[in-house]
């Protein structure tokens, strides 16, 4: 089994939270995709075709499951189009979102998203969720 683990890059925490997703899945004996880790990030125009060609024609069809961190006021448009691509698959899909009930952001996480995965609050129904796929 492999995971693609997508999620927001912009920041230090925000790669953090995925590495602990990560971490997680490697308890577990699952290898993954981590996309600033294998990638790479964002940092000029020159970035673009070598990370959509890792991320997306490479790694993302080849994947078992996406884990999507869905933490923040908005969902990131790069995972946006990740889980409809995976959805589109038929790859599954697992949200993570800890900082508020999903229903708390139904204004923003979408009829799309909120209709085409399950969604999970803590790492302990993460890994449960994981366990059931395996």
């Amino acid at each position: 089994m492999k995971v693609y683990i997508a999620g927001k890059l912009g920041t230090k925490e925000e790669r953090e939270e995925l590495e602990k997703i990560d971490s997680l899945c490697k308890e577990l004996g699952i290898k993954t995709y981590l996309p600033h880790r294998d990638g790479g990030l964002l940092r000029s125009k020159k970035d673009i075709k070598k990370i959509f060609k890792s991320d997306i024609t490479d790694n993302l069809p080849n994947c078992n499951l996406v884990i999507a961190n869905l933490n923040g006021l908005h969902v990131g448009t790069g995972t946006a189009w990740e889980l409809g691509f995976a959805y589109a698959n038929k790859i599954p899909c697992i949200g993570f979102k800890t900082d508020e009930s999903p229903l708390e952001g139904i204004d923003y996480l979408s009829p799309m998203i909120l209709g085409s995965l399950k969604i999970v609050a803590s790492m302990n129904k993460l890994k449960n969720s994981i366990k059931a796929l395996i």
